[in-house]
């Protein structure tokens, strides 16, 4: 089984989620994070 960026994303979110629930401080690192790597996989510079 491949993983590609349509499977893992799904993954990334749980782990937040679940991090969130236990450090709800993580909040704004984790949200950062998902924006750049959304933008960086939105503008095609990751394929």
């Amino acid at each position: 089984m491949t993983l590609s960026i349509a499977h893992l994303q799904p993954i990334v979110a749980l782990i937040a989620g679940i991090l969130i629930l236990i450090m709800p401080r993580l909040l704004n690192y984790i949200v950062a994070a998902f924006l750049i790597v959304s933008g960086v996989i939105g503008l095609g510079l990751i394929h």
